[in-house]
C-alpha cells in the first residue's frame, strides 16, 4: 500500500511563501496551538466535518442519511453533534449543496508530485516553486521527506513553513531537500508561549540554531499580534536570538481577524473574538524597535 499523506489544501499563485509564484500545500495536524491561529482546519491530523450553513437549503438530506443521527436543522442552520459524529462523511457526500464539507484529503506520494508539476511552467518562468505549509508539515515527517525528495528529483525548487516545534531529528531528515525554511518566530517567553500556544518555545529557538549551523537557507518570520508578541520584552528576546545565530532580517506578518468564519464551521471556539488586527502605526512602531537593535524588519506585503 502507498505510503499517504493528509493535506487539506492546495493553493496555487501564492506569493507570499517564499520566492517566485508558489503552489502551497497545507498539510493538516500541528503540535501547537495558537489562540489567534489562522488555519484552524488544519490543527487536527484527521480528517474533520465542517459545515456552511450559508449553504443550507434544508433539504434535511444529512439527517436521513447519517447513521448516528448526529446532524440537525434549526431553520437554515445545520447543527452538528461532534460528540456522536464518527466523521464518516456520508452527509458530506450526499449533500446536494456543499453546506457539509470534508476537511483533509489523503494523497499518495505520486499523486501530489504530479500535482505540483502541473505548476512547473509557473515555477521556470517566475523563479518560484513549492511550499509545505500547515498546520505543521513536519509532524508528517516521513511523507514530507519523500515529497520534497521527489519534487527535488525533478529539479522543483522546495520551501517548508514551520513553527519548529519538532525534533531535530525531524530537522534532519528533511534538510537535504529543502532549499527554504520559512521559520516563524512568535513568544520566546516560556511562560507567554505556554499560555498562548500551549508549548514551552526552547524547542523553537534551539532548531533554529540547528539549522543555521547545518547552514539552510532561512527566511526568520514573526506573527504580529497586537498586545500579545508586540511589546518590548519579546522584541527584545526575538532580537537577541536573530542575533545569536548571525540573522539580521525578519518578516513581520500582521495578524488579521478572517479566520473566525472557519472556527465556526467547525464548531470550535475563537478565543480571541475582540482582537483586532495592528494598526499601520503599531506595525511602524515594532519595525521601529527591531531597526533600533540592528535587524531589518519588513512587513509581509
Amino acid at each position: 500500500m502507498s505510503e499517504k499523506g493528509l493535506i487539506f489544501n492546495i493553493q496555487r499563485f501564492s506569493l507570499h511563501d517564499g520566492p517566485g509564484i508558489r503552489t502551497t500545500i497545507f498539510f493538516k495536524g500541528c503540535p501547537l496551538s495558537c489562540l489567534w491561529c489562522q488555519n484552524p482546519e488544519g490543527l487536527t491530523k484527521q480528517q474533520e466535518l465542517f459545515r456552511y450553513n450559508n449553504k443550507c437549503i434544508g433539504c434535511k438530506t444529512c439527517i436521513k442519511i447519517c447513521p448516528e443521527m448526529a446532524v440537525k436543522i434549526e431553520g437554515r442552520g445545520i447543527i452538528i453533534d461532534r460528540s456522536s459524529c464518527r466523521v464518516c462523511l456520508i452527509c458530506a457526500e450526499n449533500c446536494p449543496t456543499g453546506a457539509l464539507e470534508a476537511v483533509g484529503k489523503e494523497v499518495t506520494l505520486k499523486e501530489l508530485t504530479d500535482e505540483v508539476l502541473k505548476d512547473r511552467i509557473l515555477f521556470e518562468e517566475s523563479g518560484g516553486g513549492a511550499t509545505l505549509s500547515g498546520g505543521e508539515p513536519l509532524i508528517q515527517e516521513d511523507f514530507v521527506a519523500k515529497l520534497l525528495k521527489a519534487l527535488k528529483a525533478n529539479n522543483i525548487n522546495t520551501a517548508v513553513e514551520t513553527g519548529g516545534y519538532v525534533s531535530s531529528k525531524v530537522i534532519d531528515k528533511t534538510a537535504p531537500w529543502t532549499d527554504l525554511y520559512l521559520y516563524d518566530l512568535k513568544l520566546i517567553d516560556p511562560h507567554e508561549s505556554i499560555y498562548y500556544t500551549g508549548y514551552t518555545s526552547s524547542p523553537v529557538s534551539n532548531n533554529l540554531k540547528h539549522l543555521v549551523n547545518k547552514g539552510c537557507r532561512l527566511a526568520v518570520r514573526m506573527p504580529l499580534i497586537p498586545g500579545i508578541n508586540d511589546h518590548h520584552d519579546n522584541i527584545a528576546r526575538v532580537t537577541s536570538i536573530l542575533r545569536e545565530n548571525g540573522i539580521k532580517k525578519l518578516e513581520l506578518i500582521p495578524y488579521h481577524n478572517m479566520a473566525a468564519g472557519k472556527y465556526k464551521g467547525l464548531d470550535l471556539e475563537y478565543r480571541l473574538p475582540r482582537l483586532q488586527p495592528p494598526t499601520e502605526k503599531q506595525v511602524a512602531a515594532v519595525k521601529e524597535a527591531f531597526y533600533s537593535e540592528g535587524i531589518e524588519a519588513e512587513r509581509e506585503v
